[in-house]
């Protein structure tokens, strides 16, 4: 399989040691992840803050929020959930990812720092970032915001809670989304797909670790035919009424098969979608390699999509 990865993307595959996701192990990787984590440098052009709001279950729940600083002007809103396969992450770790979009997309960012899994399974995290979008929706003068144009965006397991969350909001009826980003998803907890059959270990993330990352995100779901789509948005029968959507996939990603499915099902329900398919790339390539050619026109590429998506006109989605 590594004779098929982009030789630029080599180093970084090299680097990255396979995990065993097993509970036991979780903190120590959680541990050994925090301790990769390096403070954004001092810029006086960014505010960074964070804010602390009720939960949906009353306890506190904590945004970190980005924006230009001494800014007059209204911005459009992008809500970011981190990845980490519904079990890692952290706010702090996509730091310099969201201060790149406030900078580069012209948006206002709030992350969420969604409860995780296996100590709190499906629904928590969902409802954590639903609560998240809400509390945006409802604070745009706070935060000189256009309510029109808020987005949700995320990479992995981000990717599969923006899915998901552009599901629930649409079926609740509020908030509205104009735009969302579901970088590489998560989003088929059956995990028996061309390309998960074919990444069966390496590459960073691999059927293996997927299925150890479904198992403890749906709990006493898993494995049965009780997996709502709001868990699973590959499950969902009904893709209308969606946002206009940006995505990409490495070919060498295990999420390759389910993401080119939802790209094809959200085009054939008149949802505006735009996607890129990245030869020799594999699951979270561009943060692995951030200076490879490839990677620096993936992260271009999804940064200019936000920008274009999150400033658009809204469209009817009847």
């Amino acid at each position: 399989m590594k004779n098929r990865v982009d030789p630029s993307l080599l180093p970084g595959l090299e680097m990255f040691q396979d995990i065993d996701l097993k509970p036991e192990f979780l903190p120590s990787i959680r541990e050994g992840l925090d301790q990769m984590y390096s403070p954004l440098p001092q810029d006086d052009s960014l505010s960074i803050y964070n804010e602390t709001i009720a939960g949906p279950d009353g306890d506190p729940l904590q945004l970190r929020i980005y924006q230009p600083a001494d800014r007059d002007d209204e911005l459009p809103a992008l809500l970011w959930i981190h990845g980490g396969g519904y079990v890692l992450g952290t706010v702090e770790s996509n730091d310099a990812s969201c201060a790149e979009f406030v900078k580069e997309a012209g948006c206002v960012v709030v992350s969420v720092d969604y409860r995780l899994a296996p100590e709190h399974p499906y629904p928590a995290p969902l409802e954590d970032c639903y609560t998240a979008l809400t509390w945006i929706a409802e604070n745009v003068e706070t935060l000189n915001i256009d309510g029109d144009r808020i987005g949700v965006a995320g990479a992995s397991a981000g990717g599969g809670l923006t899915a998901a969350l552009t599901l629930l909001a649409r079926d609740r009826g509020y908030p509205s989304v104009h735009f969302q980003m579901p970088l590489y998803p998560m989003i088929d907890d059956r995990n028996n797909t061309p390309s998960a059959e074919e990444i069966k270990e390496g590459m960073v993330w691999n059927q293996k670790t997927n299925e150890d990352g479904w198992k403890m995100y749906l709990g006493s779901l898993h494995g049965t035919d009780k997996v709502p789509s709001y868990a699973a948005p590959a499950r969902e029968t009904d893709y209308s009424r969606l946002p206009s959507t940006y995505t990409c996939v490495g070919q060498l990603d295990p999420f390759r098969s389910e993401t080119m499915t939802y790209v094809t099902k959200l085009a054939e329900a008149c949802v505006d979608v735009e996607f890129h398919l990245f030869p020799g790339a594999y699951h979270g390539f561009e943060g692995f390699n951030p200076d490879a050619e490839i990677a620096v026109r993936a992260k271009a590429g999804y940064i200019q999509a936000l920008k274009r998506g999150l400033h658009s006109q809204t469209r009817s989605r009847s």
